[in-house]
């Protein structure tokens, strides 16, 4: 079982849209895909789920979400409490999600608070840092999933740093345009620091009764989306093309060039790491939203008509290559 982190620091660049289409897909192809929603603004959850049902999951007692797995190690009253995910669909009868809840964001001060005495090996606050991959193993497990897919707010701060470690791979959504690309200045720079900071909690840490993560996450690429479509080369407007050209060396500069040296890069053996384009898909997404279904599943009955029907079925024409990826690491 893998471990896919869906990050970039900078917001707004679709991430999670990009990330629920390639569950789909990986679903279809009999993967059993794990969803974790670990952005507290909750927009995976609340695509995938009905709000009756996401309210459930926050239920104190028998939830099922993300805050009521970790809140006994927030309190430090108890480790991960364990609780099957949900199935998003009876139609997709291999795709789960640890539902997201906006208490969450409560976690990030005590993976802040606890950080320091973790790198000098302190068990009761490694078991805090290392609770997001011990539930994600465990949950996991649960459902016998071949892959757990993360997704991550728009930010560098504790709670990320304890994903992204927890991640055997991690895929960077962009959007051409000039603060997606300012937005991988740091984050090369930051994987380096994570990696050499968990180094030391593991060096640290004397016992074995904690399962603790590598901490080196694999970058697999990055996915270019919401350009316009035109017919030209790029396949983009001229004015997003000005960006579009500008984000490979960004990429490779500050984020290549960087974990290359750590073994944190994947060779696709083709020395280019865009590993797929997403255009904007316009009016389209409301309706996916609205059926809790892909775009390209969505059809006549979900309010579709004329080109619609057509542009939604076609729509999978962009996913497709992303995932015979992702297969091959998987």
């Amino acid at each position: 079982m893998k471990i896919v982190s869906i990050f970039n620091n900078k917001g707004g660049v679709g991430k999670t849209t990009y990330m629920y289409h390639i569950a789909h897909l990986l679903e279809r192809r009999k993967k059993t895909v794990l969803l974790v929603d670990l952005d507290s603004q909750c927009n995976l959850s609340a695509y995938s789920m009905f709000d009756s049902d996401l309210e459930k999951s926050w239920k104190k007692d028998r939830g099922n979400s993300i805050w009521n797995a970790l809140e006994p190690v927030y309190e430090r009253l108890g480790d991960i409490k364990k609780r099957r995910p949900s199935l998003i669909n009876s139609n997709y009868p291999n795709l789960y999600l640890i539902p997201g809840d906006v208490l969450l964001s409560n976690f990030e001060d005590t993976l802040g608070n606890s950080w320091t005495s973790a790198k000098g090996g302190s068990a009761g606050d490694l078991r805090v840092q290392s609770a997001i991959y011990r539930l994600v193993l465990w949950a996991a497990e649960k459902v016998k999933a071949d892959i757990a897919m993360l997704d991550l707010g728009p930010n560098l701060g504790a709670l990320n740093r304890s994903a992204l470690a927890a991640s055997n791979y991690f895929i960077v959504p962009m959007s051409p345009d000039l603060f997606s690309i300012r937005g991988t200045q740091n984050l090369g720079s930051k994987l380096v620091l994570w990696n050499k900071e968990w180094e030391q909690c593991k060096n640290s840490y004397t016992g074995n009764s904690i399962k603790l993560p590598d901490g080196k996450p694999i970058f697999l690429g990055y996915v270019m989306q919401q350009h316009n479509v035109r017919k030209t080369e790029s396949g983009m407007t001229k004015g997003w093309s000005i960006f579009g050209d500008q984000v490979e060396k960004a990429v490779r500069d500050n984020i290549i060039n960087k974990l290359q040296p750590l073994g944190q890069v994947h060779d696709w053996g083709t020395d280019f790491w865009n590993i797929g384009k997403i255009p904007n898909l316009h009016s389209l997404i409301p309706y996916s939203l609205n059926a809790r279904k892909p775009v390209f599943d969505c059809k006549a009955k979900d309010g579709l008509t004329g080109e619609h029907i057509t542009r939604a079925k076609k729509s999978i024409e962009n996913f497709t290559p992303i995932v015979d990826k992702l297969v091959q690491v998987i």
